[in-house]
């Protein structure tokens, strides 16, 4: 006879019904223990009788479900996250999976398998990461290999633990803040690029986003002119005070790279308040967007082959509308402060680096290693004492 194996409610309806025929009890008695109707203690007699203890295990076990998926299928999910799509958090994987390889499988299911592996979701919770820890160190006690021991070890290693960001109300108007940040990471290639962005704190909504490979006036500007050319003027910019918005006012050697003066003097021209501050708490939107865009975008910039700045921020283009959608609040056009876009010509102006030069002894000033003779505005040379002060204005558009 093959030993049968009990769950516990299946043992007590067996062990209840054995002592009712065995004793020829009260039918009446054990169906109030089990908490069913007399008929159905007829029925679990009669199984009882033919089949025995197999009679009492439900016939669904070790059965498929017909909705189950194939254990190839979950196989192969559970190797492409561990290679391809290697960091992505499960709702997004969920979604390459079905965009990328035509498998559509819910992140329920897929973090059920991959728990099952213990592995876990980059944005698994603080709570979640414990309650494996602590599991995985009662098996490491049990090991009974060394090779065993390694490998769950290797698998504590790799377990993160995540920081939260309070949360604080957003704010009643689109355009009433606009929080700036640049988050450096390794988002394509070898070498560790600056994304900068900014973000509507009322709709979550991305208004403008660029590359470069330091934190720098040239990108928040880039941002600040995607801002202004698609929404209009906001009320209020939010930045960092210890990037370079504040570090390089202290130690600028000359007036073009002194990021606080040129970005704060654009600002005050279109009208717009800045506002620095070194609590990130305070900026929190930006901060759990950079945390967002660190887990999504580079896995979609390595899918889409990208390996230079010049890629990275054409890509940007299209991925911003299809972020958008998927994460921003929609836009109420009657609850908005955005003002009306300035023109084109006053946006190139606006944005402007502004360099104070001296003219030396042949009427001419140096600029980024090119010299330059003032002129009138006939366009014939002004010819001008030596040392006097010049302030050169280069534009957005790169003229001077």
């Amino acid at each position: 006879m093959r030993k049968v194996n009990f769950r516990m409610n299946e043992q007590y309806k067996y062990e209840v019904i054995k002592k009712l025929v065995d004793t020829h009890g009260n039918k009446k008695n054990a169906a109030i223990k089990l908490n069913c109707s007399v008929r159905t203690i007829d029925r679990l007699i009669i199984r009882y009788k033919a089949e025995g203890k197999t009679g009492f295990i439900h016939k669904n076990r070790n059965r498929q479900p017909i909705s189950a998926f194939p254990v190839e299928v979950k196989n192969k999910v559970i190797d492409l996250y561990r290679t391809k799509y290697s960091g992505a958090n499960l709702l997004h994987f969920s979604q390459l999976l079905a965009k990328k390889e035509n498998i559509h499988v819910s992140d329920t299911t897929i973090n059920y398998w991959l728990r099952s592996c213990d592995i876990l979701s980059p944005k698994a919770r603080r709570k979640t990461v414990n309650t494996l820890n602590a599991e995985l160190r009662k098996r490491k006690k049990a090991a009974k290999t060394k090779k065993e021991a390694v490998s769950i070890e290797n698998k504590l290693d790799l377990l993160d633990r995540f920081d939260a960001h309070p949360r604080r109300p957003r704010c009643a108007y689109f355009g009433e803040l606009v929080q700036m940040d640049a988050s450096p990471h390794l988002w394509f290639g070898t070498s560790i690029t600056h994304l900068h962005l900014a973000i509507d704190d009322a709709t979550g909504k991305i208004l403008g986003a660029y590359f470069d490979t330091q934190e720098t006036l040239n990108a928040y500007y880039q941002i600040t002119h995607q801002i202004l050319i698609d929404y209009g003027i906001p009320a209020k910019f939010l930045t960092d005070r210890r990037t370079v918005f504040e570090y390089k006012r202290k130690n600028a050697s000359s007036d073009e790279e002194d990021t606080f003066t040129q970005f704060s003097y654009a600002c005050h021209q279109l009208g717009i308040e800045l506002e620095c501050t070194s609590v990130p708490q305070a900026k929190g939107r930006v901060e759990r967007l950079n945390q967002t865009l660190q887990s999504r975008l580079v896995i979609e910039l390595r899918l889409a082959g990208i390996t230079t700045i010049e890629e990275a921020n054409e890509f940007l283009k299209s991925y911003l509308k299809e972020f958008n959608a998927m994460f921003s609040l929609p836009i109420n056009d009657t609850k908005t402060v955005f003002e009306k876009q300035p023109s084109k010509q006053k946006i190139n102006q606006t944005l402007a680096i502004l360099s104070n030069r001296k003219l030396d002894s042949g009427h001419c000033i140096r600029y980024k290693n090119k010299y330059f003779i003032p002129i009138t505005k006939s366009g014939s040379k002004a010819y001008l004492k030596k040392g006097m002060n010049v302030m050169v204005i280069e534009a957005f558009d790169g003229k001077l």
